[in-house]
């Protein structure tokens, strides 16, 4: 796992070189997608983006087309294995859990000073429900967008009625991308969300931040404590004395010559 504390730097891996790349191709290729997109429409020669340097190509369709296509082809490739590589490592933290639009009220209160916030693990509730959001709307933009394809490369008679419900789908979820797109420049920017942006850049976050809103998280990168026994004060118990003492030995100065067996009974010998 790439998830570790880094005490002595004070900082927390949040996210792996791999995640980091995945995360900017989406995101890269998917602005290059709704700008192509838009260029497309007769946008760049309507407000003259066409004439600002390097954007001579933008009045152009089919050079935008194009470009939308191979922006396309990263995208849905990036999307393919962010989907196939968390499977197989088994990360799940971002799907959505039971009780996620309760904290996510919670949460929104607490940026008007109302409550506080209750304990997170990684990502926040918000998070993972604007996750599988996100999910909804980019596989709408590949399935309405993979038939406009085939109907403009293998399918020049397609169905009028098929491609006007697949333009209008690729359409709305455009829109939908784009909206989302700004949600998460807008969350971001929050003041209680802005220590994250460093983990976008460079997969660390501050490890006091996150030990205060992550704690959930943080437990379980901490090694376990060990079990210090509680100390008592009851005297341990002592060895029971024995019933007879061992007499003391007497020194060689004080001892006593044998008695003889002439010796009467009250110390005296016979004559």
């Amino acid at each position: 796992m790439a998830e570790r504390i880094l005490e002595e730097k004070g900082r927390v891996v949040r996210h792996g070189l791999v995640e980091l790349l995945e995360h900017w191709t989406i995101a890269l290729s998917g602005l290059l997608l709704l700008v192509s997109g838009m260029f497309e429409l007769p946008l760049a020669g309507r407000y003259s983006i066409n004439k600002l340097p390097g954007l001579a190509w933008s009045g152009d369709f089919i050079t935008s087309l194009n470009v939308h296509y191979a922006a396309s082809v990263v995208f849905i490739a990036a999307g393919v294995f962010h989907l196939v590589y968390h499977a197989i490592r088994g990360d799940y933290d971002l799907l959505p859990r039971k009780g996620d639009l309760k904290a996510s009220w919670q949460v929104i209160l607490s940026f008007f000073g109302k409550g506080e916030e209750p304990p997170f693990h990684k990502y926040l509730p918000e998070q993972r429900l604007a996750y599988l959001g996100m999910a909804v709307i980019i596989a709408g933009l590949i399935v309405s967008g993979l038939v406009k394809t085939y109907k403009n490369l293998y399918a020049p008679d397609m169905s009028l009625t098929v491609l006007l419900w697949a333009t209008w789908a690729h359409n709305a979820f455009f829109m939908l991308f784009f909206l989302a797109f700004l949600a998460h420049i807008g969350a971001i920017l929050l003041k209680p969300n802005r220590p994250m942006f460093r983990g976008i850049l460079t997969g660390k976050v501050r490890l006091d931040y996150a030990r205060h809103r992550h704690p959930l998280w943080i437990s379980e990168l901490e090694p376990p404590r060990p079990v210090v026994p509680i100390a008592t004060d009851t005297p341990p118990p002592q060895e029971p004395a024995t019933e007879h003492p061992p007499e003391p030995e007497e020194s060689a100065g004080s001892a006593h010559p044998p008695a003889s067996e002439e010796e009467t009974g009250d110390g005296r010998q016979e004559p």
